[in-house]
């Protein structure tokens, strides 16, 4: 096998050595356009899992790493002037020059050819004389560049902008400081790569860095500047560079990594934000999986294919985490107004890669530290302290998610209903959210849909309330008001989603006459100010029917493309009056039925509103603007807001990972002090724990975990061996509050050892 790499970087060259180490007889050719010792950045952090993964492949390379690594476990987090130090983490760097040294060393050794300052013929040209073209020719790859339309690349560029610096002394720790400048607030990176020797990295917002004149200075004047800004935490000391640029970072996602026998490794492949140090973690591991996949398949074709299946999932984790610490460091002014501790402890879980549980393993003192802080009593997790919204107080943070079921007749809540949400409310949960309940017949999304336009359907309500006040005391209960807008007259989901009836359809109503899925749904009559009147009428009266069957809550719907976030998004108001245009004009409608239904509904019962706080697409509402949205119906006395995103337009690309929409409601609520509920891909109780602990969201809403299993918070309770007042038991089920015991798997352990 004849092998060209393309790119002399960390990635490039590990997989050159491997390659060769496993098979003597390859000729494998590296190039490199710059010199051997000409590198950007300085300090490498590296993991004990890619360690583990060198050590096994290559023991060489691993000794000498072994040799240079500096390690340390503590991080520092500076704010206004406190530090909180949280310990246990263990990281590992040395320096990036070291690293291509110790790198060109072991090639040279195992016979690679390795071409400095020399430029690489193109990967298509490569490709007709070797077996194997390896482009790890980094973020701006040319491979890739001239085979977009085969790889399919996606480039984002952020909104900070950033600079390698080092250092001449050693960090104590991996710290991380702010400062609050005239011109807005910078964040310092800083870690040890050496003993007498860190990287400093130097952020801040766009706006931040040309309003404080930095965009006008060269790599000198920039390294003097930060270490002024920074004198505290450098200790008085000078920074310097290495051709350091200010640069904004670019994410890079591609829909495919190869392309016939040439291979995309490494940064030309993916990037991954710095703040969680992985850019040359991923370009090793890559490196690693690539030959592994080269020794195990019978072909370069499977080989590649295998390559990618192993890869992929590992770094799209990979890149959803780094999106969350990258979004939350542009968020960061946001924050500051939290408690130290919490500031630390939002800043160490930012990417979700720590969490609450994780960090207690690691440093309980810490940990405890933030929990006092929060107010949680001793031996209570952050999910079961109590919450407060106008007159009711939840006994503990987990709410069950309005989840549509589509088995109402005529509107009426049956059995089924009963079955459920009183299932739920004997689960544990401080709040339990009925589906969303619609306020007409033609409202409706389905003739499965629940509404609350009847008596018999009050009547109903009224029983399934009663049940979970006199059998769950302590379990709130709350409604969802809605209207189907665009979105009615379909078959049940599991029938067909979002397809019209096959006979039986309603006229449907919305703020424009455009249909839901252009030739598939039908075209709504927009409404005239007759309908508005009578809809607004619809909600009042829906209100006042379920403040009269018990609900201690009511949220009204303004989410998902329904009738009422119809009007809020501009994908689907394109009216020329006063209800639509501006975000302004898009609002009055569903402000005027919040207010209705305010007047309505008791003065000491909370009402939330659930919003759709971006549409996945373009020329759609945006964060900045659901923040705007909040803002609006907080003003008019809404006591939470409810954050979903999307399933406004069919044509939406939602960005889907764990907890995917908690940055939404943690903008909203960290922007506006607003209290906020979080929901979307929320499954795990330490996931609940680290995001209220963090100050993200108030409270956590859960859907498919309690489909799953009903009684999941009071598993939780279970797991974490709580047994307070933020999770009683219902009496006959309390012989059942512990786990059961499951059959011994383990043997017994010998105690002799006989020569």
């Amino acid at each position: 096998m004849r092998v060209a790499v393309i790119g002399g970087g960390p990635g490039g060259l590990y997989a050159a050595a491997l390659l060769k180490r496993l098979g003597p007889e390859r000729d494998i050719t590296v190039w490199e356009r710059n010199a051997p010792d000409d590198t950007f950045g300085f300090g490498v952090v590296l993991s004990d899992e890619t360690l583990g993964g060198i050590q096994h492949a290559d023991p060489a390379v691993y000794r000498a790493l072994q040799e240079e690594f500096v390690r340390w476990d503590d991080i520092d987090v500076v704010h206004r002037g406190r530090t909180v130090t949280s310990g246990g983490h263990g990281f590992a760097a040395l320096g990036r020059r070291r690293l291509l040294e110790i790198l060109h060393e072991r090639c040279r050794s195992l016979g690679v050819h390795l071409r400095f300052r020399t430029e690489a013929p193109p990967a298509a040209e490569l490709s007709t004389a070797y077996d194997l073209v390896i482009a790890a020719d980094g973020v701006h790859s040319l491979t890739r560049e001239a085979h977009a339309d085969i790889f399919a690349p996606r480039v984002t560029t952020h909104r900070c902008r950033y600079i390698w610096l080092a250092a001449d002394f050693a960090f104590d720790a991996f710290r991380f400081e702010i400062a609050e400048t005239e011109h807005g607030v910078m964040q310092l990176h800083g870690y040890p790569y050496g003993t007498g020797a860190s990287t400093v990295i130097v952020e801040m917002r766009e706006e931040v860095w040309r309003a404080a004149g930095l965009d006008e200075c060269d790599e000198q004047q920039s390294a003097e500047r930060c270490a002024k800004i920074f004198a505290d935490a450098l200790g008085g000391r000078p920074l310097r560079g290495n051709k350091s640029t200010w640069t904004a970072f670019r994410t890079v996602v591609n829909r495919r990594w190869s392309h016939g026998n040439t291979v995309l490794l490494g940064d030309a492949a993916h990037t991954a934000h710095f703040s969680i140090g992985s850019g040359t973690k991923l370009a090793v591991e890559d490196a690693l999986a690539l030959v592994a996949c080269i020794q195990e398949q019978p072909g370069l074709p499977a080989a590649l294919a295998a390559y990618e299946t192993e890869r992929r999932p590992v770094v799209e984790s990979t890149q959803r985490a780094a999106a969350a610490s990258l979004r939350w460091f542009e968020e960061l002014p946001t924050y500051l107004d939290q408690p130290a501790h919490q500031f630390a402890f939002n800043l160490l879980t930012r990417s979700r890669r720590v969490t609450h549980d994780n960090l207690r393993l690691r440093d309980p003192a810490c940990t405890e530290a933030v929990e006092r802080d929060f107010g949680c009593p001793p031996g209570t997790p952050p999910m079961f302290t109590p919450f407060r919204l106008r007159g009711l107080t939840l006994r503990n943070r987990v709410v069950v998610s309005p989840m549509d079921t589509y088995s109402a007749e005529d509107g009426v809540p049956g059995d089924f209903h009963l079955v459920h949400l009183g299932a739920r409310a004997l689960g544990g949960a401080g709040l339990v959210m009925t589906e969303m309940v619609c306020v007409s017949p033609e409202g409706r999304i389905t003739p499965g849909c629940a509404g609350l336009y009847t008596p018999e359907q009050a009547a109903a309500w009224q029983r399934i309330a009663a049940f979970v006040h006199q059998q769950s005391p302590g379990t709130a209960i709350g409604i969802q008001l809605g209207h189907s807008g665009r979105k009615g007259s379909t078959r049940l989901m599991w029938e067909g989603i979002d397809q019209p009836l096959e006979d039986g359809n309603w006229p449907l109503t919305a703020a424009s006459a455009i249909p839901y899925r252009p030739g598939v749904s039908q075209v709504p009559q927009q409404l005239d100010r007759a309908g508005l009147d009578d809809i607004r009428d619809q909600f009042a009266e829906a209100a006042r029917k379920a403040a009269g069957c018990g609900f201690d809550l009511l949220e009204l719907h303004c989410a998902h493309g329904y009738l009422l976030s119809g009007f809020l998004s501009p994908l689907t108001n394109r009216r020329t009056d006063m209800y639509g245009g501006p975000l302004e004009n898009r609002l009055r409608f569903p402000l005027e039925v919040f207010d209705a239904v305010r007047d309505l509904w008791p003065a000491d019962r909370p009402m939330t509103v659930r919003i759709s706080a971006t549409d996945w697409a373009a020329g759609g509402n945006t964060a900045e603007d659901a923040v705007e949205i909040a803002r609006a119906f907080a003003a008019h006395g809404a006591d939470a807001i409810d954050v979903s995103t999307g399933q406004v337009v069919p044509d939406e690309r939602p960005e889907y990972g764990r907890s995917y929409q908690t940055p939404y409601a943690d903008r909203i609520r960290n922007t506006l002090r607003v209290p906020v509920i979080t929901v979307g891909a929320i499954s795990s109780w330490d996931d609940v724990n680290s995001l209220l602990l963090a100050g993200r969201a108030d409270l956590c809403a859960l859907a498919r975990p309690h489909l799953y299993d009903p009684h999941w918070t009071l598993h939780a309770a279970a797991d974490q061996n709580y047994t307070g007042p933020g999770a009683p038991w219902p009496l006959p089920y309390r012989a059942g509050s512990r786990k059961p015991p499951t059959g011994r798997t383990d043997g017994p352990k010998p105690r002799l050892t006989l020569n």
